[in-house]
């Protein structure tokens, strides 16, 4: 086997993991909101949203890193390049926009003392 193939294969499975990532939290922050529901607990939407938002923001972080790896290793042409820049700029822009929908603050905004940024409060 040669080094082109198998980076292409380990490319497509990390791309695997971040797919697999994105619908594993989905059923997860589901399945968690159904049981919450049903305890009649408060604040179930917003903590849906926040677990929702987690798995949407580290899916694409493998996603990239399996386009890195294939674009350096496999296919490194300046269109690939570039369309792996395209890509990453919307995947920094999306991350901002979850960050901000998720936690009400910029990712570069620090809390006022709390050890965690982001970290849900009613898990």
């Amino acid at each position: 086997m040669e080094f082109q193939h198998i980076a292409d294969l380990v490319g497509r499975g990390v791309d695997g993991v971040g797919v697999a990532v994105i619908v594993v939290g989905v059923l997860v922050a589901t399945v968690a909101a159904v049981v919450r529901l049903a305890r009649r607990d408060a604040g179930v939407y917003q903590a849906y949203r926040r677990r929702l938002g987690r798995s949407i923001l580290l899916g694409p972080e493998f996603l990239v890193a399996g386009d890195i790896i294939r674009t350096v290793a496999v296919a490194p042409t300046f269109t690939s390049v570039g369309t792996l820049a395209v890509i990453v700029a919307v995947r920094t822009l999306l991350s901002f926009s979850l960050e901000l929908e998720i936690t009400g603050r910029w990712p570069w905004s620090k809390s006022s003392g709390a050890a965690s940024v982001g970290a849900p409060k009613d898990e």
